[in-house]
């Protein structure tokens, strides 16, 4: 399996729960960006194999969906071709930028050790322009 498959599947599911649809897991609303803003730390980490936060506070409807999200991880691995156990870390940090808005962070690491950390803005989850610089 490559490495750029689980990256794949980690951006998905990190963007499915940052625009606030949920269609991964059956139109779940909520809005990740604002509980984050409200959170007294200012941002929630998500554990998506664990299907659960690991980072700030989330409110209960929140805390719901993203263990929905654990059986999501699972059917989208499936339509990939990929088991979750391929994974040993999938991680993903939302927060909101005073200057660049919504973002979200995803960690990944395989099973062999091999580990990316990426950045992405807005709720899509756009890749992270160069000139954006480092903050």
């Amino acid at each position: 399996m490559k490495f750029g498959e689980l990256k794949s599947i980690a951006h998905n599911i990190s963007a499915s729960l940052a625009s606030g649809l949920g269609f991964l897991i059956g139109h779940y609303q909520t809005d990740i960006f604002g509980d984050a803003l409200a959170a007294p730390e200012s941002f929630i980490e998500v554990d998506f194999l664990a299907g659960e936060v690991i980072g700030g506070s989330a409110p209960h409807n929140l805390a719901a969906a993203i263990k929905a999200y654990r059986l999501g991880l699972a059917e989208l691995c499936e339509k990939h071709g990929v088991a979750p156990s391929a994974f040993r870390e999938l991680t993903t940090r939302y927060e909101t930028h005073v200057a660049y808005g919504p973002r979200f962070t995803v960690t990944v690491e395989d099973q062999s050790g091999r580990r990316s950390t990426d950045r992405y803005i807005g709720y899509t989850g756009a890749r992270r322009d160069a000139h954006l610089g480092n903050d």
